[in-house]
């Protein structure tokens, strides 16, 4: 459970869609990435929902939320599909959408298909989707390398990876960070774990990655000159493999055409490690463009 919030279940067209809401105001969506679960949001909505209606899903595939068989379920517009029908569900017309890591995908095809359902867009610690895939530095590809191994075809990676998930999985949390973060407190770990010990979760997930290499570059590839035109903000870790590899406002620049790039510190996982000053980022930029 998030303080303050209450769990809900919407039944999707692939099966249920699981969520936490909490306040009042204008709407605000908070989508998570990988290997956790909306619990990561936990340090950061229920500051938020003293001003917003926060909502936050499961994306499909992750935690309580539906796990359907076929990789074509797990592009980042059939995820989007799911946000649409919670906004529907809930009569949100319009809301504020904030992503990280593969929430952050979501977001930014979301923004893509339906930019009129959204009022601002931020994406945390991403370059796009065809952007890695095609423009692949020897650093990425071995730092980013669960994008390889999870997009193998089944049941290879599921298999390796159910033998000791929390192994895993604990590797992919510290591998993203600078070795210099406070640890990831203890009930988050255990909300992740709850999830990710789950064979479907495993086999869902891969399935994520696998999609992620095949449909969303060839989605991707069809949208390369389209740009957002939404008020955006992109977060990235400083000391971060992104920040390092890539230069964030130039990839962002042919993306967005109304966007701030801000650096954060710390690693991939800094709204795990510095929720405060991620929320603090959060409120200036949605406060400015209510």
């Amino acid at each position: 459970m998030i303080e303050g919030f209450r769990n809900e279940t919407l039944v999707g067209s692939k099966g249920p869609i699981a969520y936490s809401i909490a306040g009042s105001g204008p709407a605000l969506i908070l989508l998570h990435g990988f290997p956790q679960n909306r619990f990561m949001w936990h340090q950061i909505a229920p500051e938020l929902a003293k001003t917003y209606r926060v909502i936050c899903p499961d994306l499909r595939g992750y935690g309580g939320s539906a796990k359907p068989l076929g990789v074509e379920n797990y592009s980042f517009r059939e995820m989007g599909a799911d946000i649409l029908h919670l906004m529907d569900h809930l009569d949100l017309g319009r809301a504020h959408l904030i992503g990280h890591d593969r929430g952050a995908r979501v977001s930014h095809r979301l923004a893509l298909d339906a930019p009129e359902r959204l009022k601002t867009l931020t994406l945390m610690d991403i370059v796009p989707t065809h952007t890695l895939f095609s423009n692949l530095s020897r650093e990425v590809a071995l730092g980013y390398y669960h994008w390889f191994f999870l997009a193998l075809p089944a049941p290879l990676p599921d298999n390796m990876i159910g033998h000791d998930p929390d192994t895993y999985f604990n590797s992919c949390l510290t591998g993203l960070g600078t070795g210099k973060e406070p640890a990831f407190n203890d009930t988050a770990l255990a909300a992740y774990r709850t999830a990710w010990r789950d064979p479907e979760t495993i086999r869902a997930m891969c399935d994520d990655y696998r999609a992620g290499a095949t449909l969303d570059f060839e989605q991707d590839a069809k949208d390369l000159d389209q740009r957002v035109t939404l008020p955006s903000l992109v977060l990235y870790a400083k000391d971060g493999m992104m920040d390092k590899t890539y230069k964030m406002h130039s990839v962002w620049s042919d993306k967005l055409s109304n966007f701030a790039v801000k650096p954060m510190r710390g690693g991939h996982f800094f709204p795990d490690h510095y929720p405060q000053d991620t929320l603090t980022e959060l409120r200036n930029f949605l406060e400015q463009n209510s």
